[in-house]
């Protein structure tokens, strides 16, 4: 399949790359991607290229992503954050270049990759627009949540679809009354013979209403961490609604709604693993949300830094161009120190969690909220230099500033993070 056209494609170029071409499950459009790239690879010429330091397979699964964000997201940015568009076909294409199971195994068709290619890829895409590749996040941790910790029947009944994007996901732990404080959450289900009957309201649910299944994390036990269990509930399930569609700064791409369960029965197979786990799961999934979310404050922070160099230096002011005062190439210089900086945080954190070790939650809080912040100061700087043209919605970098803010608020808030990492400082050995 086209998951493993990207996964191969280096290791088997260039002495087999027209076999992997002709392979049947890879679509034209797949093999048009693929060849546009491999006739014009990249060469690292900047301080700060995202390419630099990654080895070959690595820099080729950041082309792929880089080349489907130039083709297929850039285009639509502005379009699609104005009309609100939740570009379904194109999620569809993204899943035939396999972006939509990333660190998912590949006996259902998961790329099979660790968290590191996750952060390269969502940062590229996110170059393209962050509302977009956020929602793809998104589905990729629910993708992971059925491909770890479901049953045989669940992964066989949900992932072949999932994968696909035929069917969409949506995660749901954010109450009106627990945001930060997520182990208060109220949302209950109930055990009534082969159903749990399920009553609450999850807020700020992205894809809410405009997607097939929900990831409800919900109290079927005490009122403790361990009370809390991971439900799959289906669009179309009695007593599942919807609120109203948010009207956000950013993140237009996708609908953003409440999801309202009201003795909703759904039945005991879609529990997610073990009742009591629900919590364990959640932080587990977060933990690498926040390497991805971050991961696309980095892309939107790359883009908007090359936007302000261009800005830079095609506009004049005072008889010279603006890339000639120095003041303006110091806050250039800035700006990428704090770029890469960022960059280097996140993918050493990306590998803490792929290696399981006892300082990644410490290492994925830590990413989060210093790329988070430092990605939002670089795109606000240029917006700076772009001046009274940068606030005008004809420019990319005004949504990367509205897109990236609520960054910093989701996947755990910031001040969150911070409680995070001192913790891990100051735990008793």
């Amino acid at each position: 399949m086209a998951a493993f056209l990207v996964k191969h494609i280096v290791t088997q170029l260039p002495r087999k790359t027209s076999c992997i071409l002709n392979r049947s499950a890879c679509s034209s459009k797949v093999k048009s991607l693929i060849c546009g790239l491999l006739q014009r690879r990249s060469v690292i010429t900047s301080c700060v290229d995202p390419a630099a330091g990654l080895t070959e397979e690595e820099r080729t699964f950041q082309d792929v992503a880089t080349e489907f964000a130039n083709r297929e997201i850039k285009p639509n940015m502005l379009k699609w954050d104005a009309e609100e568009t939740f570009p379904v076909d194109v999620f569809r294409h993204a899943a035939e270049l396999g972006f939509s199971a990333i660190y998912c195994k590949p006996d259902y068709g998961g790329m099979g990759m660790n968290r590191l290619a996750a952060s390269i890829i969502f940062e590229a895409l996110a170059t393209g627009d962050v509302s977009t590749s956020a929602y793809l996040s998104i589905h990729n941790m629910c993708a992971w949540l059925i491909d770890t910790f479901g049953s045989v029947e669940q992964r066989e009944r949900w992932l072949p679809d999932v994968i696909a994007m035929r069917k969409l996901t949506s995660y749901c732990l954010t109450e009106p009354g627990s945001g930060s404080d997520a182990a208060s959450l109220i949302t209950t289900a109930k055990r009534d013979g082969d159903f749990y009957v399920m009553n609450g309201t999850k807020m700020f649910i992205s894809g809410g209403g405009a997607t097939d299944l929900y990831f409800v994390m919900c109290r079927t036990g005490d009122k403790s961490p361990k009370g809390i269990s991971c439900i799959v509930v289906e669009k179309g399930t009695n007593g599942l609604h919807f609120g109203k569609k948010e009207n956000k700064v950013g993140w237009n791409s996708q609908p953003t709604r409440a999801v309202i369960m009201e003795d909703c029965h759904v039945p005991v197979d879609n529990l997610i693993g073990k009742e009591g786990e629900g919590f364990n799961y959640a932080m587990q999934g977060l933990n690498g949300g926040r390497i991805n979310i971050a991961s696309t404050s980095l892309g939107a922070a790359q883009a908007s830094f090359e936007l302000a160099k261009e800005h830079l230096k095609v506009r004049k002011q005072f008889g010279k161009r603006l890339a000639d005062f120095q003041y303006q190439q110091f806050k250039l210089a800035e700006m990428a120190t704090a770029l890469v900086a960022s960059r280097l945080m996140i993918r050493n954190a990306a590998r803490a969690l792929q290696e399981d070790r006892p300082d990644k939650v410490a290492m994925c809080s830590m990413a989060k909220l210093f790329a988070t912040e430092q990605c939002s100061k670089i795109v606000d700087q240029a917006l700076q230099m772009h001046g009274g043209y940068g606030y005008l919605k004809d420019y990319a970098v005004q949504q990367f500033f509205r897109d990236i803010r609520v960054n910093q608020i989701l996947e755990g808030s910031n001040e969150v993070m911070r409680m995070l990492i001192s913790r891990d400082l100051l735990r008793e050995d």
